[in-house]
């Protein structure tokens, strides 16, 4: 069994559940934002159904082996990557959120990237669609805001 299978087939079931509340909805937020944070595209991969449909700026496509491949490469390039997310609203299955988030590049150059997603589950509490809109931002390293403890 793949490392994606054993560690997805656990997970079939993601709580919360919808329908969310304000309590639901917020932890439902945080959750993600503690996966992305972990950068392991295969535990955040898990919080997806199979054949969630993703868009994320410009590209577009479905599954979590594609959810994978598009992390991996998106924290190979997105260095010492710390992001904050936070609830916009809520309703039934649905949930939209502001984020940002402070990465550098291979050359030493920090951007802040600013964007908003909207997400919607499947019952079981797995994420089956995510649109992300996301602009980023060269800052000075001094301009930083999100620092590891």
């Amino acid at each position: 069994m793949s490392e994606l299978n054993q560690h997805s087939s656990n997970h079939s079931n993601r709580p919360p559940h919808p329908p969310f509340s304000i309590a639901t909805a917020t932890e439902k937020v945080q959750l993600a934002e503690n996966a992305w944070n972990s950068k392991d595209p295969v535990k955040v991969a898990s919080a997806y159904t199979i054949d969630c449909q993703w868009r994320n700026r410009a590209e577009v496509f479905s599954g979590r082996e594609k959810i994978i491949e598009f992390l991996t490469r998106k924290w190979a390039k997105e260095l010492d990557y710390h992001l904050k997310k936070q609830l916009w609203c809520f309703a039934d299955d649905r949930i939209a959120v502001t984020f940002r988030y402070e990465w550098h590049d291979d050359s030493g150059q920090w951007f802040c990237a600013y964007g908003n997603e909207l997400w919607a589950f499947a019952e079981n509490g797995l994420m089956q669609r995510r649109i992300a809109s996301i602009n980023d931002k060269p800052i000075r390293s001094s301009e930083r805001e999100f620092f590891k403890p």
